[in-house]
């Protein structure tokens, strides 16, 4: 309870602003077009008006993270990272139900699968950002893929074998 208190206290700082001075405005010299043109007008000079020197107060409101913060984003990262070798995972799953594979040899033997995959569509659609959008869609097709047989099948577990597998638990 005393944690949750403390996350919601915010911590309000004020500092001055500071204030620019407006900068003075000069009438410019005026140059003779020629010896026979007129004389030149010299036009009264504006004064230059006083700089301004009121200071305001920011205030930055700032909240301190918990534990739970840092413990949320390690988590989005792992998802992320499970996430763009899905494609080189789903194969390893299908291989390691062949062959008994180790948690390393399952993670090196994914993330070389997900690069060869991930290179083919770079090499097949130009641009970086297209191939990039095109294997993300193609890590969605998979993990619906997966999904649609983790929930067609009542026997085989994928998701708790996929984590077992990579875990180095199935070995």
């Amino acid at each position: 309870m005393s944690e949750e208190i403390k996350n919601e206290e915010e911590k309000v700082v004020e500092t001055p602003a500071e204030a620019t001075p407006a900068p003075a405005t000069e009438a410019p010299a005026e140059t003779a077009v020629s010896a026979a043109a007129e004389p030149a007008a010299e036009t009264p000079a504006e004064p230059a008006q006083p700089a301004v020197s009121e200071t305001q107060p920011q205030i930055i409101v700032q909240k301190e993270r918990g534990f739970s913060h840092y413990v949320g984003f390690a988590l989005l990262c792992v998802l992320s990272i499970c996430f763009f070798f899905m494609p080189g995972i789903a194969l390893t799953f299908g291989v390691s139900r062949l062959v008994d594979l180790n948690g390393a040899a399952a993670w090196i033997f994914s993330a070389i699968l997900s690069v060869i995959i991930w290179l083919i569509f770079k090499l097949k659609v130009k641009g970086f950002k297209k191939s990039f959008y095109f294997y993300i869609g193609l890590c969605v097709v998979v993990l619906a893929l997966l999904i649609a047989i983790e929930v067609l099948t009542e026997k085989l577990n994928v998701f708790a074998s996929i984590f077992a597998l990579l875990t180095g638990a199935a070995a």
